[in-house]
């Protein structure tokens, strides 16, 4: 039985929406494949991308970018955590090495954690990366270009590198310095349209509108409690948010997935990131979106999505106090192109599917 070690950043669910439909087709091609996830992404969340059997090993590989919230990234401590993360950078591949091939897995997926890919690479196990971006151009964008940065960023350069392939998936920054990229079609695992069945369980009208709001995983609490009542328009928020208002609605109280959720509503009110624009680019479901400053993904996934799909910014200030209705209503009425297709999962199945068979 062929063993698959799939490692993925809890850095929002992004990395996850894109992971998840890989390892499902390549499970079509071997069905007794056997799957093992380490993240710190809540088994909850992993069960509802999963179509399959996996074991869990809840691991932080990596921490990405430390952020402030969903949108402002926290600079400084994110810099001092890299700095200590690499202070003893062989000795932590050399651990993370015998950890993984105590595993004993034929293939590494890793979206995207490099120190993943050094500890493959020294424990000969052949591995795949994937993602729309990477770490080593995300910290060289924040820490710029003194010596001590350089080194670090080096370091992680060589561990993306020294995968088998790099997967860009679309929308995709453009990772240049990268020299194994290969750039692949978007990636999404799209959910159900089941808006009778929510308009009946809440008691909607057919002409009322349905507003799901997500901030991809990141802490954000968006203060509706002060928000003005918009006639016609229900939204549904994250459960840990505990909104106590008559046009709101937690998302557990449905039971359903953000899949099948986000694929039956009107519109998402969200921050710029990679699940919830593709998956809502590739459902119709325009968007609304706070911007997240100078994060350097965003000005791709925003080229992309106002190609692809219906979109309008709005403030934190707007946010703070509710004033949505006219971007709603703009958003409403725009002409929606044709949906892009997301197709990119088959690619990096049959990779893996190939590596695991030689």
């Amino acid at each position: 039985m062929k063993h698959l070690l799939v490692d993925i950043t809890a850095h929002g669910f992004g990395h996850l929406a894109q992971t998840a439909p890989v390892v499902n087709e390549l499970v079509r091609h071997l069905p007794d494949l056997r799957v093992t996830v380490r993240s710190a992404v809540p088994l909850a969340i992993l069960q509802q991308r999963f179509h399959c059997d996996f074991r869990h090993i809840p691991l932080a590989i990596d921490f990405g970018m430390k952020m402030l919230d969903a949108v402002e990234v926290d600079v400084a401590n994110s810099l001092l955590a890299y700095q200590n993360y690499h202070a003893n950078w062989s000795e932590k591949v050399a651990v993370a090495a015998v950890e993984m091939a105590a595993l004993k897995p034929d293939v590494l997926l890793a979206n995207v954690p490099y120190l993943s890919l050094a500890a493959a690479q020294q424990a000969n196990i052949p591995a795949v990366a994937m993602c729309c971006l990477n770490w080593a151009e995300m910290y060289r964008h924040y820490a710029g270009d003194t010596p001590a940065a350089q080194a670090i960023y080096q370091q992680m350069l060589e561990a993306y590198n020294s995968a088998a392939v790099f997967y860009k998936v679309q929308p995709t920054m453009p990772m240049s310095s990268l020299n194994n990229a290969q750039t692949i079609a978007p990636i999404a695992q799209l959910g159900r349209n089941r808006r009778d069945e929510i308009n009946r369980l809440l008691g909607l009208k057919t002409t009322d509108k349905l507003v799901v709001v997500g901030m991809g995983g990141i802490n954000y609490r968006v203060p509706m409690e002060n928000w003005p009542t918009l006639a016609g328009v229900h939204w549904m928020v994250p459960t840990e948010w505990q909104i106590e208002r008559e046009d709101v609605t937690s998302l557990a109280q449905l039971s359903l997935s953000f899949s099948d959720v986000l694929a039956s509503c009107d519109a998402v009110l969200t921050k710029p990131g990679y699940g919830t624009f593709v998956e809502a680019a590739c459902s119709g479901v325009p968007v609304l979106y706070v911007s997240r400053g100078d994060w350097p993904e965003q000005s791709y996934l925003l080229d992309w999505l106002k190609r692809n799909g219906v979109c309008r910014e709005v403030s934190s200030a707007q946010i703070l106090t509710g004033n949505l209705a006219e971007e709603l209503d703009a958003l409403w009425l725009s002409t929606k192109p044709a949906m892009p297709q997301a197709n990119g999962a088959e690619a990096v199945a049959l990779k893996l599917l190939e590596l695991c068979c030689a």
